[in-house]
Protein backbone atom coordinates (compact mmCIF):
# COMPACT_ATOMS: atom_id res chain seq x y z
CA UNK A 1 0.00 0.00 0.00
CA UNK A 2 1.67 3.38 -0.78
CA UNK A 3 2.33 5.72 1.91
CA UNK A 4 -0.77 7.80 4.04
CA UNK A 5 -0.45 11.50 4.02
CA UNK A 6 -2.10 13.97 6.81
CA UNK A 7 -2.56 17.29 6.42
CA UNK A 8 -4.49 19.92 8.45
CA UNK A 9 -6.71 22.76 7.58
CA UNK A 10 -5.84 25.97 10.21
CA UNK A 11 -8.15 28.31 10.58
CA UNK A 12 -8.64 31.04 13.08
CA UNK A 13 -9.31 29.08 16.49
CA UNK A 14 -10.66 26.50 15.21
CA UNK A 15 -13.41 24.94 12.54
CA UNK A 16 -16.37 25.35 15.20
CA UNK A 17 -17.54 29.05 15.03
CA UNK A 18 -17.89 28.76 18.88
CA UNK A 19 -14.15 27.23 19.24
CA UNK A 20 -12.72 30.40 20.08
CA UNK A 21 -14.96 30.43 23.87
CA UNK A 22 -13.75 26.74 24.38
CA UNK A 23 -11.63 27.02 28.06
CA UNK A 24 -8.51 26.20 26.04
CA UNK A 25 -8.77 28.53 23.15
CA UNK A 26 -6.42 31.88 22.55
CA UNK A 27 -8.74 33.96 20.99
CA UNK A 28 -6.44 37.25 22.18
CA UNK A 29 -3.88 35.52 20.36
CA UNK A 30 -5.41 34.87 16.56
CA UNK A 31 -3.63 37.88 15.24
CA UNK A 32 0.19 37.39 16.41
CA UNK A 33 2.38 35.55 14.97
CA UNK A 34 3.56 33.61 17.90
CA UNK A 35 0.13 31.66 17.98
CA UNK A 36 0.36 30.40 14.12
CA UNK A 37 4.23 29.80 14.64
CA UNK A 38 2.88 27.46 17.66
CA UNK A 39 0.15 25.51 15.92
CA UNK A 40 2.46 25.04 12.80
CA UNK A 41 4.71 23.76 15.38
CA UNK A 42 2.89 21.50 16.89
CA UNK A 43 1.78 19.99 13.52
CA UNK A 44 5.23 19.27 12.95
CA UNK A 45 5.97 17.64 15.77
CA UNK A 46 3.37 15.20 14.18
CA UNK A 47 5.44 14.46 11.15
CA UNK A 48 2.73 16.21 9.02
CA UNK A 49 3.20 16.41 5.75
CA UNK A 50 1.92 20.15 5.64
CA UNK A 51 -0.84 22.55 7.11
CA UNK A 52 -3.15 24.57 4.97
CA UNK A 53 -3.92 28.44 6.08
CA UNK A 54 -7.42 29.33 5.82
CA UNK A 55 -8.07 32.53 4.18
CA UNK A 56 -10.66 34.38 2.36
CA UNK A 57 -11.57 38.16 0.70
CA UNK A 58 -14.59 38.68 2.93
CA UNK A 59 -15.38 38.66 6.73
CA UNK A 60 -15.88 35.03 8.04
CA UNK A 61 -20.09 34.93 8.11
CA UNK A 62 -22.50 32.33 9.34
CA UNK A 63 -24.57 32.69 5.91
CA UNK A 64 -22.70 31.16 3.22
CA UNK A 65 -23.69 33.92 0.27
CA UNK A 66 -23.75 37.04 1.97
CA UNK A 67 -22.31 39.07 5.09
CA UNK A 68 -23.76 38.33 8.45
CA UNK A 69 -24.34 40.97 11.93
CA UNK A 70 -23.14 37.99 14.32
CA UNK A 71 -20.71 39.43 17.24
CA UNK A 72 -20.53 36.14 19.25
CA UNK A 73 -18.41 34.09 16.83
CA UNK A 74 -14.89 35.26 15.25
CA UNK A 75 -14.75 37.72 12.38
CA UNK A 76 -11.61 39.36 11.29
CA UNK A 77 -8.10 37.21 10.12
CA UNK A 78 -4.72 37.73 9.03
CA UNK A 79 -3.30 37.32 5.50
CA UNK A 80 -2.89 33.34 4.85
CA UNK A 81 0.14 34.21 2.39
CA UNK A 82 2.22 36.30 4.84
CA UNK A 83 1.32 34.18 8.05
CA UNK A 84 2.45 31.83 5.91
CA UNK A 85 6.01 33.58 4.93
CA UNK A 86 6.62 34.79 8.85
CA UNK A 87 5.60 30.80 10.17
CA UNK A 88 7.82 29.13 7.34
CA UNK A 89 11.19 29.65 8.60
CA UNK A 90 10.19 28.79 11.97
CA UNK A 91 9.99 25.36 10.71
CA UNK A 92 11.97 23.08 8.94
CA UNK A 93 9.90 20.39 7.62
CA UNK A 94 6.19 20.56 7.15
CA UNK A 95 4.67 21.84 4.06
CA UNK A 96 3.10 25.58 3.89
CA UNK A 97 -0.01 25.83 1.74
CA UNK A 98 -1.63 28.88 2.58
CA UNK A 99 -5.34 29.78 0.94
CA UNK A 100 -5.63 32.46 -2.14
CA UNK A 101 -8.45 33.50 -3.85
CA UNK A 102 -8.33 33.72 -7.37
CA UNK A 103 -11.26 35.38 -8.88
CA UNK A 104 -10.00 39.25 -7.40
CA UNK A 105 -6.21 38.75 -7.60
CA UNK A 106 -3.36 38.58 -10.30
CA UNK A 107 -1.75 35.50 -10.84
CA UNK A 108 1.20 37.52 -11.52
CA UNK A 109 1.26 39.18 -7.99
CA UNK A 110 0.51 35.58 -6.32
CA UNK A 111 3.23 33.93 -8.75
CA UNK A 112 5.79 36.06 -7.02
CA UNK A 113 4.47 35.70 -3.37
CA UNK A 114 4.04 31.90 -3.10
CA UNK A 115 7.78 31.51 -5.35
CA UNK A 116 8.88 33.65 -2.35
CA UNK A 117 7.12 31.11 0.03
CA UNK A 118 9.08 28.68 -1.54
CA UNK A 119 12.33 30.19 -1.20
CA UNK A 120 12.04 30.97 2.40
CA UNK A 121 10.28 27.69 3.53
CA UNK A 122 13.73 25.96 1.14
CA UNK A 123 11.32 24.24 -0.67
CA UNK A 124 8.02 23.60 1.44
CA UNK A 125 5.65 26.05 0.09
CA UNK A 126 2.29 25.19 -2.06
CA UNK A 127 -1.27 27.29 -2.54
CA UNK A 128 -4.57 26.39 -2.13
CA UNK A 129 -6.39 28.34 -4.97
CA UNK A 130 -10.17 29.48 -3.97
CA UNK A 131 -12.59 30.40 -6.39
CA UNK A 132 -14.91 33.63 -4.99
CA UNK A 133 -17.84 35.54 -6.16
CA UNK A 134 -20.13 34.82 -3.40
CA UNK A 135 -20.52 36.98 0.32
CA UNK A 136 -20.41 40.60 -1.58
CA UNK A 137 -16.48 39.64 -2.22
CA UNK A 138 -17.00 41.69 -5.64
CA UNK A 139 -18.71 45.04 -3.78
CA UNK A 140 -15.21 45.04 -1.80
CA UNK A 141 -12.98 45.62 -5.54
CA UNK A 142 -15.71 47.32 -7.97
CA UNK A 143 -14.09 45.70 -10.93
CA UNK A 144 -16.99 43.52 -11.99
CA UNK A 145 -20.48 42.97 -10.63
CA UNK A 146 -21.78 39.65 -9.55
CA UNK A 147 -25.58 38.47 -8.98
CA UNK A 148 -26.86 38.30 -5.07
CA UNK A 149 -26.64 34.50 -4.56
CA UNK A 150 -29.16 31.72 -2.28
CA UNK A 151 -29.44 28.77 -2.56
CA UNK A 152 -32.55 28.99 -5.17
CA UNK A 153 -30.45 30.89 -7.67
CA UNK A 154 -27.84 28.31 -7.54
CA UNK A 155 -29.84 26.30 -9.71
CA UNK A 156 -30.95 28.64 -12.27
CA UNK A 157 -28.89 27.44 -15.33
CA UNK A 158 -27.61 30.91 -16.37
CA UNK A 159 -26.10 31.05 -12.51
CA UNK A 160 -24.20 27.54 -13.39
CA UNK A 161 -22.83 29.25 -16.47
CA UNK A 162 -21.57 31.85 -14.18
CA UNK A 163 -19.88 29.41 -11.80
CA UNK A 164 -18.46 27.48 -14.54
CA UNK A 165 -16.85 30.69 -15.98
CA UNK A 166 -15.43 31.40 -12.90
CA UNK A 167 -13.75 27.78 -12.56
CA UNK A 168 -12.85 28.15 -16.07
CA UNK A 169 -10.92 31.79 -15.04
CA UNK A 170 -9.09 30.07 -12.29
CA UNK A 171 -7.49 27.56 -14.41
CA UNK A 172 -6.21 29.71 -16.39
CA UNK A 173 -5.60 31.32 -13.22
CA UNK A 174 -3.52 28.88 -11.86
CA UNK A 175 -2.19 27.94 -15.65
CA UNK A 176 -0.47 31.71 -15.27
CA UNK A 177 1.21 31.18 -11.86
CA UNK A 178 2.74 27.54 -13.81
CA UNK A 179 4.34 29.52 -17.03
CA UNK A 180 5.17 32.45 -14.55
CA UNK A 181 7.46 29.92 -12.04
CA UNK A 182 8.79 28.07 -15.41
CA UNK A 183 9.68 31.16 -16.71
CA UNK A 184 13.51 31.30 -15.26
CA UNK A 185 15.71 28.03 -16.52
CA UNK A 186 17.08 26.88 -13.25
CA UNK A 187 20.30 28.32 -14.44
CA UNK A 188 19.65 31.34 -15.35
CA UNK A 189 21.31 33.40 -12.43
CA UNK A 190 25.14 32.82 -12.94
CA UNK A 191 26.46 35.44 -10.32
CA UNK A 192 29.92 35.76 -11.47
CA UNK A 193 31.97 39.17 -11.30
CA UNK A 194 34.91 37.92 -13.05
CA UNK A 195 32.63 38.10 -16.16
CA UNK A 196 30.25 40.83 -15.02
CA UNK A 197 27.08 38.57 -15.80
CA UNK A 198 24.80 38.15 -12.90
CA UNK A 199 22.40 37.02 -15.31
CA UNK A 200 21.54 35.32 -18.37
CA UNK A 201 19.11 36.81 -20.35
CA UNK A 202 18.32 34.15 -22.95
CA UNK A 203 17.17 31.55 -19.64
CA UNK A 204 14.35 34.67 -19.23
CA UNK A 205 11.29 34.08 -21.08
CA UNK A 206 8.47 35.72 -21.80
CA UNK A 207 5.49 33.51 -20.85
CA UNK A 208 2.97 35.77 -23.52
CA UNK A 209 -0.41 33.88 -22.39
CA UNK A 210 -3.23 35.32 -23.93
CA UNK A 211 -6.77 34.16 -22.30
CA UNK A 212 -10.11 35.54 -21.97
CA UNK A 213 -9.52 36.41 -18.72
CA UNK A 214 -5.54 37.46 -18.44
CA UNK A 215 -2.90 38.48 -21.06
CA UNK A 216 0.11 37.99 -19.05
CA UNK A 217 3.61 38.42 -20.93
CA UNK A 218 6.27 37.61 -18.43
CA UNK A 219 8.67 36.29 -17.13
CA UNK A 220 8.41 36.63 -13.54
CA UNK A 221 10.40 38.41 -11.52
CA UNK A 222 11.38 36.19 -8.75
CA UNK A 223 14.07 33.28 -10.09
CA UNK A 224 12.33 29.59 -10.26
CA UNK A 225 11.37 28.18 -7.13
CA UNK A 226 13.29 25.98 -5.22
CA UNK A 227 10.75 23.15 -6.27
CA UNK A 228 10.59 24.28 -10.15
CA UNK A 229 6.51 23.83 -9.68
CA UNK A 230 4.67 24.85 -6.38
CA UNK A 231 2.06 22.36 -5.16
CA UNK A 232 -1.10 23.68 -6.17
CA UNK A 233 -4.29 22.37 -4.40
CA UNK A 234 -8.07 23.28 -4.62
CA UNK A 235 -11.13 22.39 -3.05
CA UNK A 236 -13.80 20.41 -4.92
CA UNK A 237 -17.37 19.49 -4.35
CA UNK A 238 -18.78 18.82 -7.33
CA UNK A 239 -17.90 18.37 -11.04
CA UNK A 240 -17.13 21.82 -12.02
CA UNK A 241 -14.64 22.08 -9.40
CA UNK A 242 -13.68 18.32 -9.88
CA UNK A 243 -12.44 19.02 -13.34
CA UNK A 244 -10.71 22.11 -12.18
CA UNK A 245 -8.55 20.26 -10.09
CA UNK A 246 -8.08 17.30 -12.52
CA UNK A 247 -6.80 19.96 -15.54
CA UNK A 248 -4.85 21.69 -12.92
CA UNK A 249 -3.57 20.94 -9.77
CA UNK A 250 -1.75 18.86 -7.83
CA UNK A 251 -3.69 17.89 -4.87
CA UNK A 252 -7.32 17.66 -4.35
CA UNK A 253 -9.26 18.49 -0.73
CA UNK A 254 -13.05 16.27 -1.31
CA UNK A 255 -15.87 15.79 0.92
CA UNK A 256 -16.93 12.26 1.18
CA UNK A 257 -19.25 11.57 3.96
CA UNK A 258 -19.76 7.63 3.70
CA UNK A 259 -18.38 5.06 1.53
CA UNK A 260 -20.37 5.24 -0.53
CA UNK A 261 -19.83 8.95 -1.82
CA UNK A 262 -16.10 8.58 -0.73
CA UNK A 263 -15.84 5.40 -3.76
CA UNK A 264 -18.48 7.89 -6.30
CA UNK A 265 -16.02 10.74 -5.86
CA UNK A 266 -12.73 8.77 -6.49
CA UNK A 267 -14.49 7.48 -9.58
CA UNK A 268 -15.20 10.94 -10.78
CA UNK A 269 -12.30 12.34 -10.50
CA UNK A 270 -10.65 9.38 -12.40
CA UNK A 271 -12.59 10.05 -15.23
CA UNK A 272 -12.41 14.19 -15.02
CA UNK A 273 -8.62 13.09 -14.76
CA UNK A 274 -8.21 10.85 -18.04
CA UNK A 275 -10.52 13.36 -19.62
CA UNK A 276 -8.05 16.43 -18.98
CA UNK A 277 -5.39 13.75 -20.84
CA UNK A 278 -2.64 13.64 -17.75
CA UNK A 279 -1.23 10.86 -16.03
CA UNK A 280 -2.97 9.39 -13.01
CA UNK A 281 -0.80 11.45 -10.64
CA UNK A 282 -3.49 13.81 -8.92
CA UNK A 283 -3.61 13.03 -5.30
CA UNK A 284 -6.55 12.80 -3.47
CA UNK A 285 -6.94 13.97 -0.03
CA UNK A 286 -10.44 13.53 2.07
CA UNK A 287 -11.41 16.56 4.55
CA UNK A 288 -12.81 15.69 8.02
CA UNK A 289 -13.47 18.03 10.90
CA UNK A 290 -12.78 16.00 13.73
CA UNK A 291 -13.54 16.59 18.01
CA UNK A 292 -11.29 14.18 19.59
CA UNK A 293 -10.90 13.01 22.92
CA UNK A 294 -10.18 9.76 25.39
CA UNK A 295 -13.54 8.33 25.07
CA UNK A 296 -16.52 9.19 22.41
CA UNK A 297 -18.85 10.59 24.70
CA UNK A 298 -16.78 13.32 26.25
CA UNK A 299 -15.31 14.04 22.70
CA UNK A 300 -19.18 14.38 21.61
CA UNK A 301 -19.90 16.62 24.85
CA UNK A 302 -17.39 19.32 23.73
CA UNK A 303 -18.73 19.34 20.37
CA UNK A 304 -22.47 19.62 22.20
CA UNK A 305 -21.12 22.01 24.24
CA UNK A 306 -20.07 24.32 21.53
CA UNK A 307 -23.14 23.91 19.53
CA UNK A 308 -24.85 25.16 22.65
CA UNK A 309 -22.75 28.17 22.65
CA UNK A 310 -23.36 28.87 18.86
CA UNK A 311 -27.31 28.33 19.35
CA UNK A 312 -27.00 25.80 16.48
CA UNK A 313 -25.78 22.12 15.77
CA UNK A 314 -21.87 22.50 13.36
CA UNK A 315 -23.18 22.34 9.85
CA UNK A 316 -20.27 21.54 7.64
CA UNK A 317 -19.38 20.47 4.09
CA UNK A 318 -17.13 18.19 5.43
CA UNK A 319 -18.37 15.03 7.42
CA UNK A 320 -17.69 15.72 11.14
CA UNK A 321 -16.55 13.10 13.34
CA UNK A 322 -16.38 13.29 17.30
CA UNK A 323 -14.59 10.16 19.04
CA UNK A 324 -11.40 8.73 20.06
CA UNK A 325 -8.32 8.56 18.01
CA UNK A 326 -8.85 4.84 17.08
CA UNK A 327 -12.17 5.43 15.96
CA UNK A 328 -10.73 7.92 13.79
CA UNK A 329 -8.02 6.13 12.97
CA UNK A 330 -10.24 3.30 11.64
CA UNK A 331 -12.54 5.52 9.58
CA UNK A 332 -8.79 6.88 7.61
CA UNK A 333 -7.44 3.27 7.37
CA UNK A 334 -10.55 2.82 5.54
CA UNK A 335 -10.31 6.08 2.99
CA UNK A 336 -6.48 5.11 2.72
CA UNK A 337 -7.76 1.30 1.42
CA UNK A 338 -10.64 3.08 -0.94
CA UNK A 339 -7.66 4.56 -2.85
CA UNK A 340 -7.31 8.35 -0.76
CA UNK A 341 -4.03 9.40 -0.92
CA UNK A 342 -4.09 11.20 3.11
CA UNK A 343 -6.97 12.82 4.70
CA UNK A 344 -6.85 16.59 5.42
CA UNK A 345 -8.13 17.51 9.00
CA UNK A 346 -9.84 20.22 10.65
CA UNK A 347 -9.81 20.53 13.94
CA UNK A 348 -12.64 21.62 15.85
CA UNK A 349 -10.89 23.45 17.95
CA UNK A 350 -7.68 24.66 18.15
CA UNK A 351 -4.91 23.77 19.56
CA UNK A 352 -6.93 21.08 21.65
CA UNK A 353 -7.80 19.05 18.59
CA UNK A 354 -4.56 19.52 16.86
CA UNK A 355 -2.87 17.94 19.51
CA UNK A 356 -4.46 15.11 19.60
CA UNK A 357 -3.81 14.49 16.05
CA UNK A 358 -0.34 14.75 16.52
CA UNK A 359 -0.01 13.26 19.92
CA UNK A 360 -2.55 10.36 20.06
CA UNK A 361 -4.04 10.02 16.04
CA UNK A 362 -0.46 9.85 14.87
CA UNK A 363 0.86 7.34 17.22
CA UNK A 364 -2.16 4.91 16.21
CA UNK A 365 -1.33 5.38 12.80
CA UNK A 366 1.88 4.42 12.69
CA UNK A 367 1.31 1.58 15.19
CA UNK A 368 -0.57 0.28 12.09
CA UNK A 369 2.00 0.77 9.49
CA UNK A 370 0.51 3.42 7.86
CA UNK A 371 2.12 6.41 8.85
CA UNK A 372 5.99 7.70 9.05
CA UNK A 373 7.91 7.74 12.12
CA UNK A 374 9.94 10.13 10.97
CA UNK A 375 10.64 12.59 8.61
CA UNK A 376 12.37 11.82 4.83
CA UNK A 377 13.02 14.22 1.99
CA UNK A 378 13.33 18.13 2.00
CA UNK A 379 10.51 19.16 -0.14
CA UNK A 380 6.87 18.98 -0.19
CA UNK A 381 6.75 17.90 -3.88
CA UNK A 382 9.32 15.14 -2.91
CA UNK A 383 7.69 13.98 0.18
CA UNK A 384 4.27 13.61 -1.92
CA UNK A 385 5.64 11.55 -4.30
CA UNK A 386 5.81 14.47 -6.87
CA UNK A 387 9.06 14.76 -9.46
CA UNK A 388 10.41 18.10 -9.66
CA UNK A 389 9.72 18.77 -13.36
CA UNK A 390 12.04 20.86 -15.62
CA UNK A 391 10.98 24.43 -17.32
CA UNK A 392 8.52 24.04 -19.79
CA UNK A 393 10.64 26.76 -21.62
CA UNK A 394 14.06 25.01 -21.23
CA UNK A 395 16.07 25.49 -24.23
CA UNK A 396 17.00 22.20 -25.94
CA UNK A 397 19.10 22.11 -29.12
CA UNK A 398 18.28 25.86 -29.85
CA UNK A 399 14.68 25.25 -29.69
CA UNK A 400 12.40 26.72 -26.80
CA UNK A 401 10.55 23.38 -25.98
Amino acid sequence: MTELHLAVALDGAGWHPAAWRSPAARPRELLTAAYWKDLVAQAQRGLLDFVTIDDSLTLQSGDHFAADDRTDQVRGRLDAALVAARVAPASEYIGIVPTVTATHTEPFHVSKAIATLDYVSTGRAGVQIRVGGLGGEAALFGRRQLPTLDLEALQRPEIQQLIAERFDEAADFIEVLRRLWDSWEDDAEIRDAATDRFVDRDKLHHIDFEGQWFSVRGPSITPRPPQGQLLVSVLAHATVPYRLAARQADVVFVTPHDTASAQEILAELRHETAAAGRADDLRVFADLVVFLDTDAATAAGRKDELDDLAGAALFSDARILAGTAESLADHIEELHHLGYAGVRLRPGVLPTDLTAITESLVPQLQRRGLFRTAYEGTTLRGRLGLTRPASRYLLTNGAAR
